[in-house]
């Protein structure tokens, strides 16, 4: 197992990928693959956090955090914004999603981002820190269960004296 920086001969390969892993996901409008498009032409896309998983000599897994903001009313907080995270259909549950978020989440560390927000199953991402963002006073711009609105702090009490909404770009609303 492999992980590492997409490179842009990888584009293809991580369009696919995206697009079959999400192509059967109930609470998906099944365009992960083509927000990830959108979001490389932003400036809130981070090439060091855009990670590729190469086994068999393959891309089988992709993992995609951008900019984000927190704006409270006295506040703004930078965070980033975990979406997607895609493997292959036929190489799901091997651990190389779990891989993908454990070292995404040391980069984004390295590059000074202390906190990530996911929109996600509520039985997946606690198991890396993940906890409601609700407890922290963070909501969404748009209407989700509770539940599966989480934020992980990358460093001890990153998000102490954070609350607000989460300002994503505009690539995801498009």
């Amino acid at each position: 197992m492999i992980i590492r920086p997409e490179r842009e001969g990888d584009f293809t390969a991580i369009h696919e990928v995206v697009r079959l892993a999400f192509e059967t996901e109930e609470m998906s409008d099944h365009q992960e693959h083509i927000l990830v498009e959108r979001l490389r032409q932003t400036e809130d896309f981070i090439t060091e956090l855009s990670l590729v998983c190469e086994m068999d000599q393959r891309i089988v897994g992709y993992i995609l955090f951008s900019s984000i903001k927190i704006v409270g009313h006295q506040k703004e907080t930078q965070s980033l914004a975990l979406a997607p995270v895609a493997v292959l259909p036929a190489y799901q549950h091997r651990g190389i999603g779990s891989k993908l978020i454990e070292i995404g989440h040391k980069q984004a560390l390295q590059l000074g981002f202390t906190s990530v927000v996911v929109l996600g199953h509520a039985n997946y991402y606690p198991k890396f820190g993940y906890q409601k963002a609700s407890n922290f006073g963070i909501h969404l711009p748009f209407d989700v269960p509770d539940e599966n609105c989480m934020v992980v702090e990358l460093e001890e009490h990153a998000l102490q004296h954070c609350s607000g909404v989460v300002h994503y770009p505009e690539a995801f609303t498009i």
